[in-house]
């Protein structure tokens, strides 16, 4: 009988064959049948899936990453040219134009500082062309990755200019904190990477425990961010009543939103007593120790599908999922990954091979990316500064960039919570006379804000529907505030396919343009199960006017002044 020791080189020599994809041969007497051999197989890999390493860990992570790229391109593709295309509502190229003056009327760096975007090289006679072509291009990329669990710094480093250079010019329609969390999470997916390599598992470059920790920095500030601002912002988190309002307030609420909302008191006390525990104590658990850590994890990636499930917040909580998912080493992950073949069992065979002293030597390669990991640390660490001191300071503010290429942010999430909802409901009449009391209004209906008080409220998320979320920002400010809303107007007078498309009801299709279109401000509710009208989530009452009736003669004169093309040109 061969000892032990005989037995363990048997077996590394064994997989050493069996990755380099040759043949050995056994003699009958040493051949197991092929159940007992799946059974030691399965037992050796749970003996020798060691911890502390993050081979399978970052493949998860990669993927995670490609996931929201795919989805934010894919919003990008559908929506940029309404909103910042050629004859969008806040075009692109106006705006570049804009900062080309503001610097001097040349595109050089300071025009590149000032807005990071490969736009300035391209030709902008057809800007529609150059919007898809990124967006189609950051589709593709995050596709392969998310299909194939493999990426080079080369690529993640593509993903990560083509969304820079969307978010840059994307003006208001992009000033949400998840793009600023995006560019920051797939900024540090660059150096998960090799260099070339697209092996889900390369020897020669095993995952830097620096990058893994830059991974777990960011979820310890998204978390402590989003709960001090609550803790210093509405006075609704300090005395425990913000759930009250959230999910009837929230921008764009989902079926799940109403039930949520009916919830009785002490349950949304609790609510929020959960979400400060969870912000504000359980990050801090990643110093803690490997097995604390993965309760940070845990706790993290609960409550994001908490979250999801009660609402739609646009890619926001899957995004803030990724970093948690740093706390987790390659034993822990391990079952998400098929046995016996694939990146599993390459895992481990190169633990096999470590703890049999078989470790590759240092190349020069290997030392430079070493450099480079260090580098990395203390860019994060340099820039980390102001963000720290921020959230230090009694006047925290939230979803701030103190860099021009968003490496590090500061982050934050419903410091305050609005008490009432208001939303602002575009109609349009073919009467020639707006004043006539019996004038007919149709209402527009957008894809997924409230409206008609009978439609379910929609379930999109990870899916954004930009108009929808900044139409709640608008329903609590002027119109003068956000002119946009008069843009809108002039489009929707003019029966614009374009910005129809971002809508899902027109009720003027197929017929005669109207005449009117005017916008009114109404305050929203949720019905109460059982006591209110049949089938209707919501009930409204009517504030005033957000803005009076309008017509294409009396828009010319506006849109002039503000170098928008009229929509009847």
């Amino acid at each position: 009988m061969a000892s032990h020791s005989e037995s363990s080189e048997s077996t590394l020599r064994k997989r050493r064959v069996e990755t380099k994809k040759t043949t050995t041969t056994h003699s009958d007497d040493n051949t197991p049948n092929n159940e007992e051999d799946t059974c030691k197989a399965k037992k050796q890999e749970l003996v020798t899936l060691q911890t502390g390493t993050y081979w399978l860990t970052r493949i998860v992570l990669l993927r995670s990453i490609a996931f929201i790229y795919f989805i934010a391109f894919t919003v990008a593709y559908n929506q940029n040219k309404q909103l910042i295309g050629e004859r969008g509502l806040l075009p692109c190229k106006d705006y570049l134009l804009s900062v080309k003056r503001y610097v001097g009327g040349k595109i050089d760096m300071s025009a590149f500082a000032y807005t990071p975007s490969i736009l300035w090289f391209l030709d902008w006679t057809d800007m529609d062309a150059n919007l898809d072509g990124i967006a189609l291009v950051g589709m593709a990329l995050s596709g392969f990755v998310l299909l194939t669990g493999t990426a080079n710094m080369i690529i993640m480093a593509m993903l990560w200019v083509l969304y820079h250079s969307l978010v840059s010019v994307g003006q208001i329609w992009y000033s949400f904190g998840w793009e600023s969390q995006l560019l920051e999470t797939g900024f540090l997916g660059i150096f998960l990477c090799p260099v070339w390599s697209l092996s889900q598992v390369p020897p020669r470059c095993p995952p830097s425990l620096i990058s893994i920790w830059t991974f777990r920095w960011l979820i310890v500030r998204i978390m402590l961010g989003a709960g001090l601002i609550k803790i210093r912002g509405d006075r609704c988190w300090r005395d425990l009543t913000c759930m009250d309002y959230h999910y009837e307030t929230q921008p764009v609420p989902n079926p799940m939103s109403y039930y949520m909302h009916q919830s009785p008191w002490w349950f949304h006390r609790f609510e929020v007593l959960s979400n400060h525990f969870i912000e504000l104590i359980v990050p801090l658990f990643t110093f803690l120790g490997r097995r604390m850590c993965m309760v940070n994890g845990t706790l993290q990636i609960v409550f994001q599908v908490t979250l999801i499930v009660s609402g739609n917040l646009s890619f926001l909580n899957w995004l803030t999922i990724i970093p948690s998912l740093a706390c987790f080493d390659d034993a822990s992950l391990g079952f998400l990954f098929s046995s016996g073949r694939g990146a599993k069992q390459a895992v481990l065979n190169l633990q096999a091979e470590e703890a049999a002293g078989w470790t590759p030597k240092p190349t020069r390669g290997m030392l430079f990316r070493r450099v480079v990991n260090v580098a990395l640390g203390v860019l994060i660490g340099y820039l980390s500064v102001p963000v720290v001191l921020n959230l230090l300071s009694s006047k925290q503010v939230m979803n701030t960039s103190f860099d021009p290429l968003r490496i590090v942010n500061t982050y934050g999430a419903f410091g305050s919570i609005t008490k009432e909802r208001t939303e602002v409901i575009l109609q349009g009449t073919m009467n020639e006379d707006p004043k006539d009391p019996e004038a007919v209004w149709e209402e527009y209906q957008f894809l997924c804000k409230p409206g008609e008080l009978t439609r379910r409220p929609c379930l999109i998320s990870p899916y954004h529907y930009r108009l929808d979320w900044l139409m709640w920002f608008a329903a609590f400010q002027t119109y003068e505030q956000s002119e946009w809303v008069i843009h809108i107007a002039g489009r929707l007078l003019a029966n614009d396919t374009s910005i129809l498309s971002l809508m899902e009801y027109n009720p003027f299709q197929g017929r005669d343009n109207p005449r009117w279109v005017r916008g009114e401000h109404f305050k929203y509710r949720f019905t109460l199960p059982g006591s209110g009208p049949q089938g209707k989530w919501w009930v409204r009452k009517r504030i005033g006017a957000y803005f009076p009736a309008v017509d294409l003669v009396a828009l010319r004169g506006y849109f002039k002044s503000r170098n928008w093309p009229h929509p009847d040109l």
